[in-house]
């Protein structure tokens, strides 16, 4: 099959849209090239967090996300696409490439795309209600669709070994005074910022949302509903069967699905990644929570925002001209 690209107003609006991708501390680790046939993702390693990411598994993960955004955006605008994952051993930061094909959008296409514009990383409390089974059956399909693995954890023993290793993650970082320092750079940032975490999406004070440690962000201005009647927010372990650098960003494309997907169903989303960012709290998921059956790349809490709370504003991200480039001619 022939691959060609759209046009290039078509390509950076859909570039435009995968900018959108959460990722660490929205670090917006990435960088998007347009070559003669094809676009390609890498990996910007000057926007690594040292301390927080010294083995770079959440820049890849965060990069994954974004190629997934892309996937949705060219769908939506009519352009199917095939993707070569780490295409180049030489070049260890070029993570993807994609080639393009016209194929006709369905009407899924086009709302998993408008979803991108909607979702936020809600770190308030959620509500009493439940998440119906059939509701985590769903994202669990579209982790799966992505070659991953989504496990709900239901079962309370599992659940405390969760959130106990949440909990010794967040206490082993806090301990250390350059993660401290490394987090202040990138949160508690003015509306104007173009990237890191806005004072606005942080809570005003450290939380326990139940029995789920958070992280503790500086002081932002998130404030909780008054009224609270308990929290049902269901945590969920996004995993492979492997842990190799392509492993890592097929979890961050089934981040993305698994995001995109909550959004539509009006879930409230947060991903929680200290508990994968230190060995020891890491091994615990994969041991004592996934059984060693699985490799765990990131934790998700879902649930329902309460009645009344007011809508999140939008992260910022850099301009696309930073990010987006040409190969030479």
């Amino acid at each position: 099959m022939r691959h060609f690209l759209p046009d290039d107003e078509t390509v950076r609006s859909v570039i435009a849209l995968a900018l959108r991708a959460p990722s660490i501390h929205n670090s917006q680790p990435w960088r998007w090239v347009i070559g003669d046939n094809s676009v390609h993702l890498l990996a910007d390693p000057d926007r690594q967090l040292p301390i927080t990411d010294p083995d770079s598994r959440d820049l890849f993960v965060s990069c994954g996300a974004a190629l997934h955004h892309a996937r949705v955006a060219f769908a939506a605008v009519g352009w199917a696409t095939t993707v070569h994952r780490l295409p180049n051993p030489a070049q260890p930061d070029h993570l993807a490439t994609l080639e393009c094909f016209p194929r006709a959008a369905t009407a899924g296409d086009i709302a998993l795309a408008a979803a991108i514009s909607h979702r936020r990383t809600d770190r308030r409390r959620f509500s009493s209600w439940a998440v119906p089974v059939d509701l985590l059956d769903t994202l669990t399909e579209h982790a799966a669709a992505q070659g991953t693995i989504l496990v709900p954890i239901s079962d309370p023993q599992y659940r405390f070994q969760l959130t106990s290793a949440i909990a010794d993650a967040a206490r082993q970082q806090a301990a250390r005074p350059e993660y401290a320092s490394e987090l202040a750079a990138w949160a508690g940032r003015s509306f104007v910022a173009i990237e890191g975490v806005p004072a606005a999406n942080t809570l005003s004070a450290p939380a326990r949302h139940g029995d789920t440690t958070m992280r503790a962000f500086p002081p932002g201005e998130l404030t909780e509903p008054e009224r609270w009647e308990g929290d049902a927010g269901e945590l969920l372990v996004l995993a492979t069967s492997s842990d190799d650098r392509i492993s890592q960003l097929r979890a961050g494309e089934a981040l993305s699905a698994v995001l995109l997907a909550a959004t539509e169903l009006h879930l409230a989303t947060c991903p929680l990644t200290q508990p994968v960012e230190i060995g020891t709290t890491r091994a615990v998921l994969r041991d004592r929570v996934l059984d060693g059956a699985a490799f765990p790349q990131m934790v998700l809490r879902v649930g329902w925002a309460p009645v009344g709370s007011d809508p999140l504003p939008t992260t910022p991200r850099r301009p696309l001209d930073d990010v987006l480039s040409r190969f030479p001619d």
